[in-house]
């Protein structure tokens, strides 16, 4: 006995681990982590180090916090991520797309003060911590399911545009106003007609690019760390930077400690406000991030999980003095192209910032600006789907030009604009299917078996007094009336005086008040007609609502398990 009840008490721990387990999926790889992946993801964590710096430091800033807050909000997300997000290569930390929502709360809450600042950002990325995570814990996940292909592939397209123009003026060395991609682009090109280039960094950063394309033909060969390395050692060794070459310069040093934020007397409404604002932009932006490079490794997230890591990195970000993050559209595809494979990829990149902040902050200081600028560009230009969406144009093309006005929308309105835009876009292409659905007259095709569409099929045969209607979507408010329209059509275009119609419902999900209110309605209209309306395949779950609006009794034993039972109880009776 007592052997049996041990083995019962481990069966239950094991499966309480694995239930535990599900919840931490950097775990899960870690357990399967093969070690001919270990290369490319300390590579791709040196790699992916040479940008979180300044891009931490200048976000930090754009968010009105001190720039060694955003090395904060870079490490610890990036380590929670690795333990609780799903996706092996999605890197997480500070985002141009918040730095606008975290500024505007800070300038009205701080007042200037920047330890108050800290605080509030910090609160902030709490509050988006908690929000996401709540989220993934009630499933809402599956709000990314509304985006289909191309409306993923005109975002990212949209993306990689954004950011390959956000990253030209640093490549020349030219300073725009940041007003969207398309103004950007004329400013861009108005300071190049006047001469306003700085041939010295344009060298360094061209260069830097061209290497990177040259060797990333070669897969095992590190070509963003050899770019990035060489393009430092010649602005130091020549002086470029006293040539006007922009460079890192030095980087604040110390790391972040654990703090429970906290702002007596702060405007908690505006911060609670602000930091559910970041949240739902980190999580739609994250969304559409994590599938799409789910599906260029052929692999799935889960979407609930995603937002479960999103939130673990902004708890964790505001517990260490941090600012609210989201998924970056820049640094991702960095980490790709370099080789990363696993979350171990993130991890080194944290740990890597930690050190240099401890050991070594001023390694960084020649790093041109025109060399990141390189990083980033060449990392837009794999994200680019082209190939794909020349086969969607062959094959479907109001799906394409659906994807170029997505496309469109993140370039001329911006990222965050863009995205939300293509939700309602996609919404609107679902209602349009059930709004317009097809509908079919069926008859009996000679040598074929069942009923089918006299459309397709006109030697198709019918019954005299018999109507067979098929509707090919869930009935809802926006279709309900086409339905009877459609019905009614039906009806008065049959040869012979109906006597019954009789609607074959399998394609039929789904029904809710109005259009079973509309049936309750038709009902009536086709009973003072004389005509009684039946149904056929039905399945359960809509009976059952029918049940519940309180329509069975109304309609009484009118339904029948197919169609040709239906046609034979018809016959039936007229016999």
């Amino acid at each position: 006995m007592e052997p049996q009840k041990l083995t019962r008490f481990a069966g239950r721990d094991a499966s309480g681990m694995a239930g535990w387990l599900r919840w931490l999926p950097g775990v899960q790889v870690l357990k399967s982590y093969r070690a001919d992946w270990l290369p490319r993801d300390l590579a791709a964590g040196l790699v992916l180090t040479t940008m979180l710096m300044p891009v931490g430091i200048a976000y930090a800033v754009a968010s009105g916090v001190p720039g060694v807050y955003g090395l904060y909000a870079t490490m610890v997300p990036l380590l929670a991520y690795a333990l609780f997000g799903p996706s092996r290569i999605l890197v997480l930390g500070p985002d141009s797309a918040l730095a606008a929502p975290i500024l505007a709360v800070v300038l009205q809450v701080a007042g200037g003060d920047p330890a108050r600042a800290v605080l509030v950002a910090s609160m902030m990325a709490v509050v988006a911590g908690v929000v996401c995570i709540v989220m993934g814990l009630l499933r809402l996940g599956f709000v990314a399911e509304l985006l289909s292909k191309p409306i993923r592939y005109g975002y990212m397209n949209g993306i990689a545009f954004a950011v390959l123009v956000s990253q030209m003026p640093k490549l020349f060395a030219i300073s725009v106003e940041e007003a969207g991609p398309l103004r950007e682009m004329l400013s861009l090109g108005g300071a190049f007609l006047a001469g306003q280039i700085h041939w010295y960094s344009f060298a360094v950063g061209a260069g830097s690019l061209a290497l990177i394309l040259a060797l990333k033909r070669f897969e095992r060969v590190p070509g963003i760390l050899i770019a990035v390395v060489v393009a430092t050692l010649v602005v130091s060794v020549f002086d470029l930077d006293q040539q006007g070459v922009k460079v890192l310069g030095k980087t604040p040093q110390g790391l972040p400690a654990f703090v429970v934020p906290w702002l007596d007397g702060a405007d908690l409404v505006k911060i609670v406000v602000g930091g559910c604002a970041v949240a739902l932009i980190a999580f739609a932006d994250t969304s559409v991030l994590s599938r799409t490079y789910a599906a260029r490794t052929n692999t799935r997230v889960d979407p609930n999980q995603e937002m479960v890591g999103l939130g673990a990195a902004n708890l964790a970000a505001g517990l260490f003095q941090g600012f609210p993050i989201s998924s970056s559209a820049s640094r991702t595809p960095v980490a790709e192209a370099a080789g990363a494979r696993t979350q171990l990829t993130g991890v080194v990149g944290a740990l890597a910032v930690a050190m240099l902040l401890m050991f070594a902050p001023n390694l960084l200081q020649y790093l041109p600006s025109s060399a990141l600028a390189a990083v980033v560009i060449a990392a837009a230009i794999g994200l680019f789907e082209i190939a794909d969406l020349k086969r969607i144009y062959r094959i479907q093309q109001w799906e394409f030009w659906l994807s170029m006005v997505c496309f469109a929308a993140v370039a001329v309105f911006g990222t965050i604009q863009g995205i939300f835009l293509a939700v309602v876009i996609a919404v609107l292409e679902f209602l349009w299917d059930g709004w317009r659905p097809h509908y079919a007259v069926l008859g009996k095709v000679d040598g074929l078996r069942g009923y089918h569409d006299t459309e397709r099929y006109p030697d198709a045969s019918r019954i005299d007094g018999l109507v067979l209607f098929r509707w090919d979507a869930p009935l809802f408010f926006a279709n309900a009336e086409l339905f009877q329209e459609r019905l009614m059509e039906a009806i008065d275009a049959s040869p012979t005086p109906v006597r019954r119609v009789v609607v074959a419902a399998e394609p039929v999900t789904s029904v809710d008040v109005t259009s079973a209110d509309m049936l309750r309605e038709l009902s009536e209209i086709l009973r003072t007609r004389g005509v009684a309306l039946h149904f056929a395949e039905m399945k359960d779950p809509v009976r059952d609502k029918l049940k519940r609006f309180e329509l069975m009794e109304a309609f009484g034993d009118k339904f029948h398990p197919t169609v040709g039972s239906a046609v034979d109880d018809y016959l039936g009776k007229e016999d």
